[in-house]
């Protein structure tokens, strides 16, 4: 296989499909999922352009690219799944500024819409592959975690090679392209986590408020209890049965005791 240009990506890239070919650009693209940093906008075209240059079929780039996101992403499910909720949960309470009712909620989330955020998170850098851990915790049905993440791969690999493809020698505009977008992605990210601990700061005072202060607020308001003022609490003795009257017989219940 003729080698591609040292300077049309990144060069582990072009040494595996040099070497292996279209299964190179899926090995490459399971590790993209496996590691996120790894830039999937930019393997992809580069994979197109290398098919459109006759290195290899494009019809085999698009099957083995969508075969390598379902790996990295079936992989990484099965970490959420031996990670679990309970470890899940217990890792978290151990976070700073984070409640076992964040965890909760995100849960909740998930059930409600983890299809939707399965199949779209695919088409979101970074998220397309944080996105399989917690479908792993929750423990979404294999075979919905797997269709929804086929069809969410091949729509993305499938644009991107066939970018690559049409570009030819200029595929890296597609990468340019990209990575504006994975930029405003990863900057919107970003506002959210500070915009969650800022919030979380402003109302931690409130929440470690001494316990004392709002006890003394519950018992001022509390009805007290009518045993509670030990001044008027009268000590009662305990009633006793009346004597039975002379001569008269003794009262059922009591056997072993007889008039005098």
């Amino acid at each position: 296989m003729t080698a591609i240009a040292a300077d049309a990506g990144p060069q582990w890239v072009n040494d595996l499909m040099d070497a292996l070919g279209a299964p190179g650009a899926g090995l490459a693209i399971a590790l993209e999922n496996l590691f996120p940093p790894l830039p999937s906008e930019v393997i992809l075209p580069l994979a197109g352009f290398a098919a459109s240059s006759g290195r290899m079929s494009l019809l085999a780039v698009l099957l083995w690219t969508t075969a390598g996101s379902v790996i990295g992403a079936l992989t990484l499910y099965g970490v959420g799944a031996l990670l679990g909720r309970d470890r899940t949960v217990a890792i978290a309470a151990r976070l700073p500024l984070v409640k076992v009712s964040d965890i909760e909620k995100t849960e909740a989330w998930f059930l409600k819409h983890g299809t939707k955020a399965v199949f779209f998170g695919r088409m979101i850098p970074i998220f397309r592959s944080l996105i399989s851990v917690p479908a792993g915790v929750e423990r979404m049905r294999l075979p919905v975690f797997l269709g929804l993440t086929t069809l969410g791969s091949a729509i993305w690999n499938t644009v991107f090679v066939l970018a690559g493809h049409l570009l030819g020698a200029n595929w890296h505009q597609v990468s340019d392209i990209v990575s504006t977008y994975s930029k405003v992605v990863l900057a919107v990210a970003a506002v959210a986590v500070v915009a969650f601990i800022g919030i979380r700061l402003l109302r931690r005072p409130e929440e470690t408020r001494p316990q004392g202060a709002r006890g003394t607020a519950r018992q001022a308001t509390a009805k007290p209890h009518p045993h509670d003022d030990q001044d008027t609490r009268v000590l009662r003795r305990p009633s006793l049965p009346s004597e039975t009257p002379a001569g008269s017989a003794p009262r059922r219940g009591h056997p072993g005791r007889e008039a005098p």
